[in-house]
């Protein structure tokens, strides 16, 4: 006699849960299709790409430069993303990654680790596809960073020991059943580093009717350590001969495990320059990608930034002002030795979020932070094309 239709082997049995006893071979079936939950992952990925598509790109701006010089120096205004950040960007890959890996689910929080612009963005991406998110954050975050998280949509969950935001991110994402999004984990492999219109991909577009079209040098400073991986990446995979510097703030730990070699580097202090710098080497901080690194002062980023202003009656965030310390570094060596090109630096988010910080005199002298001389070395070299110091951290 057949199986009569079993659909089993002559001599197999069924298991308990669906499971296939031939012999002593155990096989096993199960589908975990989910319709419904599959049209909502197709509309959620739409949202997020459609958000990028309906975007213009953003602009690269000029720093007036004297046209003897020779140089062309550029800020890539990211500060014109709809969450005014660079952190846009990775906002939307760190989603679009989430997504496709079947990490983001309908209902489920996404839990993210950042005070800052990260968790404004991710507030706004969360918002889009219709999930709740929540920023853990240091109890001493600025109000205005809490008004625009909770503006988009997102939630505050508070620790007293900034240290801590990492583990209680993981536990918070336990307990609720959601997403830790750990943008200091994914930020250097959620952005497609080969293309697809990321921001090396659109620098170099922006720059090819330029007299200088491969620039000499791309300035990018490091909180994630993201933007600066995938700006390398792509140099490298292209083989074009820019070089790129990572400039680092003060209480950062990047800078001093770069040069030493020394992946357990750390910094008991936090960054005054919001948005960059860590008090760990972050796993997205690749520092055999890069070329370059400075230290520098908080003091001088607050000048440089200050002085954008006057420049080009912008104002900018810190983290701006110390990428523009050091591309201003290396537009000073470039004419030192008579070399003509093109640098590149960011402009990471807007001014306007500052105002009681970097554009404060009273919180300066609240820090201990003296930028005048800071200030007179800009205003000399500006003046003269001569750096009035030899240091390169001023």
């Amino acid at each position: 006699m057949d199986s009569g239709g079993s659909g089993m082997d002559g001599g197999a049995r069924r298991t308990e849960g669906g499971a296939v006893t031939a012999g002593t071979v155990t096989t096993g079936d199960v589908d975990r299709s989910d319709p419904e939950y599959r049209r909502w992952l197709k509309e959620a990925v739409r949202r997020v790409q459609a958000d990028a598509n309906r975007s213009a790109d953003t602009h690269l701006l000029k720093f007036p430069l004297p046209e003897e010089w020779g140089i062309d120096l550029y800020l890539k205004d990211e500060s014109t993303h709809p969450t005014g950040s660079l952190k846009h960007r990775l906002a939307r890959s760190l989603f679009l990654y989430g997504l496709c890996n079947g990490w983001i689910r309908p209902g489920r929080p996404v839990i993210e680790a950042s005070s800052g612009s990260t968790a404004v963005s991710e507030a706004y991406f969360a918002k889009l596809i219709g999930v709740p998110f929540v920023a853990v954050m240091p109890r001493t975050t600025s109000p205005e960073k809490i008004r625009l998280i909770e503006f988009h949509g997102g939630g505050c969950h508070f620790v007293d020991d900034p240290h801590t935001m990492y583990e209680e991110s993981a536990a918070l994402a336990a307990r609720t059943g959601g997403h830790y999004m750990d943008q200091f984990t994914y930020a250097e492999r959620a952005t497609d580093w080969r293309g697809n219109n990321n921001i090396a991909e659109s620098i170099y577009q922006q720059l090819r009717l330029e007299r200088y079209p491969e620039p000499a040098w791309i300035v990018a400073t490091a909180g994630t350590g993201g933007t600066s991986a995938t700006i390398a990446r792509y140099v490298h995979y292209m083989q074009y001969d820019t070089r790129i510097c990572v400039p680092d703030p003060e209480n950062s730990c990047f800078f001093d495990g770069w040069t030493r070699d020394d992946p357990h580097a750390t910094s008991d202090r936090s960054s005054r320059i919001e948005g960059i710098g860590r008090p760990r080497m972050e796993p997205s901080f690749l520092p055999g990608a890069i070329d370059r690194m400075m230290k520098v002062p908080d003091a001088a980023s607050v000048a440089a930034v200050r002085a954008l202003d006057t420049a080009i009656g912008r104002k900018a965030g810190g983290s701006t002002g110390t990428g523009l310390w050091s591309a201003l570094r290396i537009v000073a060596e470039m004419v030192a030795a008579g070399e003509r090109g093109s640098v590149v630096t960011l402009l990471c988010d807007p001014g306007e979020r500052y105002l009681d910080r970097y554009y404060s005199d009273e919180w300066l002298a609240g820090q201990r932070l003296d930028i005048a001389p800071h200030a007179r070395e800009l205003d000399t070299f500006l003046a003269t094309g001569v750096w009035p110091t030899a240091d390169p951290t001023g």
